[in-house]
């Protein structure tokens, strides 16, 4: 992360976040490093649909795709990139280790992440599979993929 930092620094850009299976590790992991406050305008916890929605992401996405889908991370990523006039946005929506009753899907542990490049008008869009007994350990395995393609997407 603190290469990402360095990277949005360099080409003065700023990084938001909207998560919800991650519970705010991104954000936290960003503002470990020195300089993050350079870089990083917002993070949003949207743990249930009632603040998704509140934040911007359709209601009726969230209705005919799920919450867990991808359709779902890319108006969370697009939206707190709107809400914060962020150059990227993050989305992270996703199932760690349980069922949920209200959010019914054929598969568990998938997790989406969507990155929208407001400068591009572009989304990176990535699926993980975590299959980690431990909630923390999934969220670290999604942070380093998130890492890794941020390099990516700020090195072009």
């Amino acid at each position: 992360m603190k290469e990402v930092i360095k990277l949005l620094t360099q080409q003065n850009k700023t990084i938001s976040t909207m998560e919800s299976c991650t519970g705010g590790y991104l954000a936290n992991t960003i503002t470990n490093y020195a300089g993050a406050s350079e870089v990083f305008k917002f993070g949003a916890v949207t743990y249930s649909n009632e603040f998704k929605i509140k934040m911007g992401v359709n209601k009726d996405v969230i209705n005919k795709f799920s919450v867990y889908s991808m359709e779902t991370a890319c108006e969370m990523s697009k939206n707190i990139t709107q809400f914060t006039n962020s150059n990227l946005g993050l989305g992270i929506t996703g199932k760690l280790n349980r069922k949920d009753h209200y959010n019914e899907t054929k598969e568990n542990n998938l997790v989406y992440v969507s990155i929208y490049d407001k400068d591009q008008d572009k989304f990176f869009n990535k699926i993980i599979k975590v299959a980690k007994l431990s909630r923390l350990e999934n969220k670290e395995i999604i942070i380093k993929e998130i890492v890794k393609e941020l390099k990516i997407i700020l090195k072009g």
